[in-house]
């Protein structure tokens, strides 16, 4: 029976994987993410059904519009996919099973869905535009916050004075991006990353924060190395503009809390 309902997790993890292909190409541009109908980018078609099943529609149309025969990035397959093993990965992280469905499993499995696909829009609008969304960042901290009120409420969580200090430093770091930084006109990118650190501290606390830095800076590393040597095997001389050598500092971090997230969870429920 476990079965069965690991691969429902997988397909709803391919359609979130599908929703975040549209999210991370819309919420920058300001466009609406759940009334309007998706659309393909190069002729503006409006898609049917039977042309947005996760991974089925891109292998039967051979990776193309049904309608103006453009090429579809392959990004949108291997993010349905991805999506959908972690997905699957998380529910066996912490033992998930129709046997031993109970209020608290269910709440912090739903939740912990709701912040991974918060990290998986930040991840990738960070990657292709090096920004992270205000208004993602605040769908997150309201999911964790109910969630939060849900453990001192239900569960008798006596750490609620940790969440409610963690939450005010957010505010005043919104506040402070918001009002003082805009009014200047200058980046907060900055603070956006310190607003995703907050996030990541109440959900996943402490520790799991702290692996997430380490493995962030260790991937930022070898990415820098990385570029440096390629550079010096093309005998590349002239300066690199400062635009193309920005880092998406905040697309390593959700990753990297996702792989923390998983494997602390494993340690836990495992033990």
């Amino acid at each position: 029976m476990d079965y069965i309902l690991y691969i429902l997790i997988f397909c709803i993890g391919t359609l979130f994987g599908s929703f975040f292909t549209l999210a991370v190409y819309r919420i920058p541009l300001g466009q609406d993410i759940t009334h309007t109908r998706s659309y393909c980018p190069n002729c503006n078609h409006k898609l049917t059904f039977l042309d947005m099943i996760p991974i089925l529609s891109y292998t039967f149309l051979g990776g193309r519009c049904r309608y103006c025969k453009e090429k579809i990035r392959v990004r949108y397959i291997l993010l349905e996919i991805l999506s959908g093993v972690v997905f699957v990965l998380f529910a066996a992280s912490i033992k998930i099973s129709i046997f031993n469905l109970n209020n608290q499993i269910l709440v912090y499995f739903v939740v912990g869905l709701l912040y991974l696909a918060t990290l998986f829009i930040i991840a990738g609008i960070d990657k292709e535009r090096i920004r992270i969304e205000k208004p993602v960042l605040l769908f997150g901290f309201i999911c964790v916050t109910l969630y939060m009120i849900y453990l001192y409420i239900v569960e008798n969580d006596a750490s609620i004075y940790r969440y409610v200090i963690y939450l005010m430093l957010s505010c005043i770091l919104l506040l402070f991006s918001i009002v003082y930084l805009r009014k200047k006109g200058q980046d907060s990118y900055t603070i956006d990353v310190l607003l995703l650190s907050m996030l990541m501290i109440l959900f996943t606390y402490e520790t799991v924060y702290i692996y997430t830095v380490i493995i962030t800076l260790l991937a930022i590393s070898i990415q820098l190395l990385i570029q440096k040597l390629s550079e010096k095997k093309s005998k590349i001389v002239k300066r690199v503009k400062i635009e193309n050598t920005k880092i998406p500092i905040g697309f390593y971090m959700c990753v990297s809390n996702i792989i923390m997230l998983l494997i602390t969870n494993y340690v836990i429920f495992y033990r």
